[in-house]
């Protein structure tokens, strides 16, 4: 493959690492906005690693139309053992089950990133010699197929909680950025592999778009050829 597709895989590969990692760090996967009690609107927020709350209460205040605003927003970890009763079963008034998946939605996401990165290093090794630019775009395009696998997961553990789990204020929920911003990283990530896989298998066929100028022959021709 030619630096120039190298280059671009890069910055696709980047990008799509960049909105992984985002995905994980905001609190936003699901939000609830249950409906108003005595003048108290509360809003939910979801994340992979925690959840938020945010609450305005409004007062009756001097004058016909005065009032006092009170705000609150705090966030915690989540799921929790105590707050959200991980240490007992189902059976038991518990959500163990909620949150082993949930906790494992948060771990598949974070091994994406893990995959993102190394997709991303390999890529920077294959441009330092033309001869490791012929075979690193198939560990490349490898490491592109895990990093969108468990996001895919991630996203597929995520969505299925959110459309069965009975934990309170779920019946109000609705996707969040965060949710949004997983798929278009993992949809990223499919056009990424494809174009690799293409351009990859082109450049080795000696297509001079994708190998260069100086479109080169399958490594086992150019053996054979040394060997004679």
């Amino acid at each position: 493959m030619r630096k120039t597709s190298y280059f671009v895989t890069f910055l696709a590969v980047g990008v799509s690492l960049t909105l992984n990692i985002l995905s994980i760090t905001q609190p936003n996967w699901l939000t609830a906005h249950p409906p108003d009690i005595f003048h108290t609107d509360t809003r939910i927020t979801y994340g992979l690693l925690e959840r938020c709350q945010s609450t305005l209460i409004d007062f009756p205040g001097p004058g016909e139309s005065g009032k006092i605003r009170y705000s609150d927003y705090t966030c915690r970890p989540f799921p929790t053992r105590k707050d959200d009763g991980c240490d007992a079963d189902d059976a038991n008034g518990g959500r163990r089950n909620f949150c082993v998946l949930w906790w494992s939605a948060g771990y598949a996401s974070e091994l994406s990133v893990v995959f993102g990165g190394a997709a991303a290093l390999a890529i920077v090794f294959a441009v330092t010699t033309r001869s490791r630019r012929r075979r690193v775009w198939r560990a490349v395009a490898s490491l592109e197929v895990f990093h969108a696998a468990f996001k895919i997961l991630c996203f597929g553990l995520i969505t299925d909680l959110y459309r069965t789990s009975r934990l309170p204020l779920f019946e109000y929920a609705r996707p969040g950025p965060a949710f949004v911003l997983n798929i278009l990283s993992w949809t990223l990530d499919v056009f990424i592999f494809f174009g690799v896989l293409i351009t990859g298998l082109s450049a080795d066929a000696g297509h001079a778009w994708a190998a260069g100028n100086r479109a080169y022959r399958s490594l086992s021709t150019s053996s054979e050829a040394g060997n004679s």
